[in-house]
């Protein structure tokens, strides 16, 4: 796999909070095509990860460099109803290209069966996200079509790691 010298770390640094606001503006910016992310909203979804981390015992995570603890971005896989391990991920822009996505969602994939191996896992990606869905096939999820994404009702591509029941 192409990238730069070392590896991220995929373990949260200090108390189990993964995410936090200071990385916000790298990481969390909005996409170019998306909708926009205010400070607040982006605060209640650290807050909502944490919760997970307490309720579930995993969620999304900050994923650093190993060698130099440099943000690299956020993911991890957290439980949704009704009843997957979503699949995430977020980089900052200078660190996307070098493989980091797939090393965080291997990381991921590994985890949430880890916690529970009966939940598929999915990744929802826009059909237009063609680096996503690399991302998703090099893990070996399957392309399941499109359908609504179970948050925001939009249709979506389910890439999961079997066949899906809903």
């Amino acid at each position: 796999m192409d990238r730069a010298p070392g590896t991220a770390s995929h373990r949260p640094r200090g108390p189990r909070r993964p995410v936090h606001p200071q990385f916000l503006p790298s990481c969390l910016a909005p996409p170019p095509r998306g909708p926009p992310r205010w400070p607040d909203v982006t605060e209640a979804w650290i807050g909502r990860c944490t919760d997970r981390w307490e309720s579930d015992g995993v969620s999304y995570w900050m994923a650093r460099h190993r060698d130099t603890g440099e943000l690299i971005g956020v993911g991890g896989a957290q439980r949704q109803h009704p009843g997957f391990w979503n699949l995430y991920y977020r980089l900052v822009p200078t660190h996307l290209g070098k493989g980091y996505a797939t090393e965080i969602s291997r990381a991921a994939i590994r985890t949430a069966g880890q916690h529970d191996p009966e939940l598929p896992v999915i990744a929802w990606i826009h059909a237009r996200n063609t680096g996503s869905r690399a991302v998703a096939e090099r893990l070996g999820l399957h392309d399941y079509g499109l359908r609504p994404e179970p948050g925001k009702r939009e249709p979506m591509h389910a890439y999961a790691d079997r066949e899906l029941t809903f």
